[in-house]
């Protein structure tokens, strides 16, 4: 019987997810399943939902535990097979609050700010924090169990846990597997199956190849019909279909995250652009606020009835367990350190790249060079990305600074002297709330 340990559990639409995937999945479904959080609250919401998930569609298969605070966090690992993590440091409020509140006061504004961006780089490092006992204590109690990270910024988290702990660990995102499917349907491109290659990093993979059930490439229609959708007006993809304008290739993540990874789009000095190509500015937290009410809708709903129902998902946690288990292979998009894989990007990076599992573990496929431009753009994001490892690695204030100075967007919008004090004043402010980044 596996053991499965979500850390992060108050996450509970996303705990719904992978856990209800693995009561799904009949090698899993009578896991023991742990549950883990600082919060006692969100843990017991969460708990309930898992438990009403576990009565409603396994029939009581699984075996369902909490474990609340820092002192519980080493029994809630012992003996994982599986850990996956989910936490959010500083949640909503305080700490995402202050990530868009003080840089707007300096006149940077964002959208996400989750995985790049100064709020990327603030976030990567008060959870690097906390990273750093959690690793410990996989090390001590349940060594030999893979980690599968799904919180951002990816690469920031998988680069730290891979080149600096001992964990087996591996990055995953959703936007891979539902990146192709969304471009064709978005472009009214009809097949009847087709073939993909996607490799690069986090939130910016690019769909290198792709071909339909003839092996015809699509590429030709793609770029035909993307020029001519950004033409029409408006629309919620134009940052990525700009992206096939200039550089000739579509990336994984979503417009409004891509639209502040780069200098292009988000100009206080051309504010235009923001309405040309339908940038949608403090997404994030509007995103947070109704996630925060949908969830108490979904809880008293709960509460009411005791149902619940699932379907197992997309998410690749359940998938990867399972090839484990019972070495019945199966592909992934995964973030790994990039040994040999993308051979015109540093061997420090994370990088996205196909993966195959089965009983020997996640094993990534080499990739060899990107197109250069591709390279070029990933190598922007890279560079703030080292840079905030070696930051929360070494607890130098400088690296957090170079972070910021490199970060494209930052470093477009702001002098050097005002990036200084900008980070200053956020390491100040989530040391004040309790949150250190250093």
């Amino acid at each position: 019987m596996p053991k499965i340990t979500f850390i992060g559990a108050g996450s509970t639409v996303f705990a719904k997810n992978v856990l209800g995937d693995c009561m799904m999945t009949e090698v899993l479904s009578r896991s023991e399943i742990a549950l883990y959080d600082i919060d006692p609250k969100r843990l017991e919401e969460s708990k309930l939902l898992v438990e009403a998930m576990n009565k409603n569609c396994n029939e009581n298969k699984a075996v369902i535990k909490a474990y609340c605070g820092v002192e519980q966090r080493e029994e809630a690992l012992r003996g994982a097979n599986f850990v996956v993590n989910a936490i959010q440091v500083g949640g909503y409020e305080p700490c995402t609050v202050i990530d868009f509140e003080i840089p707007k006061k300096y006149g940077l504004r964002q959208t996400i700010g989750d995985t790049l961006g100064i709020g990327g780089i603030f976030r990567g490092l008060r959870t690097i924090y906390i990273l750093k006992g959690i690793a410990e204590d996989i090390q001590a109690v349940c060594p030999n169990a893979w980690f599968l990270n799904y919180t951002n910024p990816m690469a920031i988290l998988s680069g730290f846990m891979q080149r600096y702990t001992g964990v087996k660990t591996i990055g995953l995102c959703h936007s891979v597997q539902v990146c192709t499917q969304d471009l064709l349907k978005k472009l009214e491109i009809e097949t009847a199956g087709h073939s993909e290659l996607i490799a690069g990093i986090n939130h910016m993979a690019w769909l290198l190849k792709i071909k339909d059930q003839d092996g015809k490439d699509l590429y030709p229609l793609i770029r035909e019909k993307a020029l001519a959708k950004n033409a029409e007006g408006k629309h919620d993809d134009m940052v990525r279909f700009e992206y096939i304008r200039r550089l000739g290739y579509y990336c994984t993540e979503s417009s409004e995250h891509n639209a502040e990874y780069n200098p292009f789009f988000i100009k206080a000095k051309a504010p235009e652009l923001i309405e040309k190509f339908n940038i949608p500015l403090d997404e994030y937290p509007r995103r947070c606020i109704r996630q925060i009410e949908n969830w108490e809708k979904q809880r008293n709903e709960i509460y009411q009835s005791g149902k619940i129902e699932h379907t197992r998902s997309k998410e690749y946690a359940s998938h990867i367990m399972e090839a484990i288990v019972t070495d019945k292979p199966y592909k992934i998009g995964g973030n790994v350190l990039n040994r040999g894989l993308i051979t015109n990007l540093p061997k420090e990076a994370c990088v996205e790249v196909p993966c195959l599992v089965d009983a020997s573990g996640i094993n990534p496929v080499v990739i060899g060079d990107l197109p250069v431009q591709l390279a070029a753009m990933n190598q922007t994001n890279i560079n703030p990305q080292l840079l905030t490892i070696e930051a929360a690695v070494t607890g130098r204030k400088e690296h957090v600074y170079q972070a910021a100075m490199l970060e494209p967007h930052t470093a477009a919008e702001l002098t050097l002297d005002e990036i200084t004090a900008m980070c200053d004043e956020l390491l100040k402010a989530h040391q004040a709330a309790g949150h250190p980044c250093l």
